[in-house]
């Protein structure tokens, strides 16, 4: 019997991203329907002005907090931080909470939401905890949103952002100082702003956006290497035939997989209310980037570790292994975070914007000259928050900006800077239409300045692009790092304008003061000031004759956060204790070491147990045609050179191993000594161990090489 015919369904309206974004945290609308509205305003202003929880909501935001989370399915709550390993941590607990009649609950206090207590002696804590001190506290960050972290499988675990102290509270984590820099940054820029006549503000708040570039390769090539399992980049591999030196790729249409990939990445980020915005092909083959739009620097640093997280738990259910390491192949372009930092008022103004007429624009001028100053200051403690053996492979190597501080203006500003360092300011450069020669083309409006891919600092409009932060490498550093140069430039410039205007100051006082203080600061430290190429000889000596630094490698950077001038300056303004600063110096000199140690020691195992088999394999086979050709009685001089080259290349990665696993094997008790040691003597090894390997590969028949080479692993099928 014949079916009946029936009209097909109506295809579904596909759901709008603005529909369930932010859907899996507790925030705007969902505190709003599930607290009571006393509440609900009283946690609000803790969140928008940074104010101190009011301990009587905390039991009535909790079981609010309980009941969102049980209805979409959660068992379990965590408080979530990021202590110094440079990732983030949770511990799980049920929510589940047997009754004396042998029954169960779900119970979540407000004590439980405020405050935890992990084991503080198992996290780097350079020297504040010992093994035998083991307490520690984490407390509830309110000013950052609650969310729901939902695993591939579909579970979710209610997520709590915390920071993270010792017994005795000092800073173990990368939030809390992040976030005394965040005050201190708007205590200070409101002096500016209240010395300049702004008496509306009363709130400052640091800006942030971070890009993040990244590697997909297939997961089957990544379970093959031991190099990428272990250390996230390549320690061995010959250059393709074909590498980026088509540049094809970049901006390219995005493959089918790769974009199903993306797809869901935004989807699981835009539950979690990330507001991601871009997404393209980078340079590199098989390298991608993602960029969000700009969020409060706290919440932004968080959304950033989340990030990271979601791109490597998705790419495994796409068959992809995310490599967010700043090199995971050699010759090839690296990775970064370009890191978008501004301020912007309470009322929604950004201090950066310079507007229209910004020779006249007193007020953006002012924090313009406040960067100028830090950044040239302090040169040497933002290169140093940057620092990691993972940064020092990508840093110069004419992809990202090198190890010199600088800061890019453009025409415009420079021009600018030009008539204030003379004392006056008549002018600002006008912006004219581009006329593309084509009736069917618009007329496109040009900037006023071009951008610099190799500046390390480069102002872009309304904001300062930190384009040197490493694409592995927590974001929470930099910018503590970067909120505190700044809060001290201001509280100078403040205290300047405060001490030179007085009370009840006239506007052509106001105007004469800054353009005066303005001048002096922009002759003290224009030196910082670079448009042209960052990657030029021509630069690394002029920036040599200016006096500015250029420490090439982690171990040359690090010692400026123990220097006097960076004691001074974290802890004048409350930000790390000189304790705590000391600490974070031991824990970057520990994990620099391990990380180049860990590298040698796969590298040898992966010599030893993978490249020499295949070579002495190789050199056996050839043998066995020499002979036999011998035996013929056939000349073969051209066998008999490939094969004593080949046992020569096969002598020489033994000794280069050997020479490896010295230097890797050699005791330096002394931390700071250590560092120098693996700078020059283990990681030269590691080149000359590399080199050799990617020699025989290249003669190594290709069913005998053990290891995915680069062809494979950068095109994605």
């Amino acid at each position: 019997m014949n079916k009946p015919f029936t009209l097909p369904m109506e295809q579904a309206t596909p759901t709008r991203a603005s529909d369930y974004f932010g859907s899996l945290t507790f925030s705007g609308d969902v505190m709003l329907k599930r607290l009571p509205p006393d509440v609900f305003m009283n946690l609000q202003r803790t969140m928008r002005h940074s104010l101190q929880l009011d301990p009587s909501i905390a039991n009535t935001v909790a079981a609010a907090m309980k009941e969102w989370a049980l209805e979409h399915g959660a068992t379990h709550y965590c408080h979530w931080f990021q202590p110094l390993t440079g990732g983030t941590a949770e511990k799980h607990d049920a929510f589940l909470s047997p009754t004396d009649d042998g029954g169960a609950i779900e119970k979540f206090s407000g004590d439980a939401l405020i405050q935890g207590e992990p084991d503080a002696s198992s996290f780097p804590s350079g020297g504040i905890r010992d093994t035998y001190e083991a307490r520690g506290y984490t407390a509830w960050d309110a000013t950052s949103p609650v969310f729901l972290l939902r695993s591939s499988d579909g579970h979710k675990t209610l997520c709590i952002p915390t920071a993270f102290v010792s017994w005795t509270g000092e800073a173990l984590d990368q939030k809390t100082p992040l976030l005394r820099s965040i005050d201190a940054v708007s205590k200070h820029a409101l002096r500016v702003l209240h010395a300049l006549g702004d008496s509306k503000t009363t709130h400052v708040i640091a800006t942030l956006g971070c890009e993040q570039e990244y590697f997909l390769v297939d997961r089957a090539h990544f379970l093959k290497r031991l190099d990428l399992c272990v250390c996230g980049r390549t320690l061995i591999g010959a250059t393709p035939p074909k590498g980026q030196q088509m540049e094809d790729h970049y901006f390219g249409a995005i493959h089918e997989r790769v974009l199903a990939f993306m797809a869901e990445c935004e989807e699981r980020l835009f539950e979690l209310g990330i507001p991601v915005k871009t997404r393209h092909n980078e340079v590199a083959p098989g390298q991608y980037e993602l960029a969000p739009t700009f969020e409060v620097a706290n919440v932004a640093v968080d959304h950033q570790m989340t990030t990271m997280h979601v791109l490597r738990s998705v790419a495994r259910t796409h068959g992809f292994e995310c490599l967010l390491h700043e090199k995971p192949f050699a010759k090839v372009n690296g990775s970064g975070k370009h890191n978008n930092w501004s301020l912007s008022t309470d009322l929604g103004a950004n201090l950066f914007d310079p507007r229209d007429e910004t020779h006249t624009n007193m007020q953006f001028l002012v924090f313009l000259a406040a960067v100028i100053r830090a950044v040239d200051i302090h040169a040497d403690i933002l290169r140093a928050s940057i620092a990691s053996a993972h940064n020092d492979h990508r840093l110069g190597a004419n992809e990202a900006p090198p190890a010199i501080m600088s800061i890019y203006l453009g025409e415009m500003l420079s021009d600018i800077l030009d008539q204030l360092e003379r004392g006056e300011s008549k002018r600002s450069a006008k912006s004219l239409p581009m006329d593309l020669g084509a009736r069917s083309l618009p007329q496109i409006p040009r900037h006023t300045s071009d951008r610099n891919r190799t500046s390390p600092f480069a102002f872009t409009g309304n904001k300062f692009e930190f384009r040197a932060v490493g694409s592995s490498q927590s974001v929470a550093w930099p910018n503590t790092a970067l909120n505190t140069m700044i809060a001290e430039s201001l509280d100078f410039l403040a205290t300047e304008l405060e001490r030179k205007l007085g009370k009840g100051a006239s506007a052509t006082k106001l105007e004469s003061v800054v353009r005066g203080l303005l001048k002096d600061v922009i002759k003290s430290h224009r030196r910082v000031c670079f448009d042209g190429n960052g990657y030029s000889k021509e630069w690394h000596a002029e920036a040599a004759k200016r006096g500015l630094p250029n420490f090439i490698s982690t171990a040359e950077a690090l010692p400026a956060l123990v220097s006097k001038k960076a004691e001074k300056l974290f802890s004048s303004y409350g930000v790390l204790s000189k304790r705590e600063l000391h600490a974070r110096y031991e824990v970057q000199l520990e994990q620099y070491c391990k990380l180049v140690q860990i590298e040698g020691r796969t590298l040898s195992q992966m010599a030893c147990t993978q490249v020499l088999p295949a070579a002495l394999r190789a050199q056996g086979e050839l043998a066995d045609v020499v002979a036999g050709t011998q035996h013929a009685g056939v000349p073969c001089p051209e066998s008999e050179a490939a094969l004593r080259d080949l046992a020569r290349q096969v002598a020489t990665l033994r000794n280069a191993i050997a020479d490896l696993d010295s230097a890797a094997s050699t005791e330096v008790p002394d931390l700071e000594k250590r560092v120098p040691h693996f700078r020059h003597k283990v990681l030269p090894a590691m080149a000359a161990v590399r080199e050799s390997c990617d020699a025989l590969e290249r003669v190594v028949p290709a069913d005998l090489w053990p290891l995915p080479d680069y062809a494979a692993m950068l095109l994605v099928r």
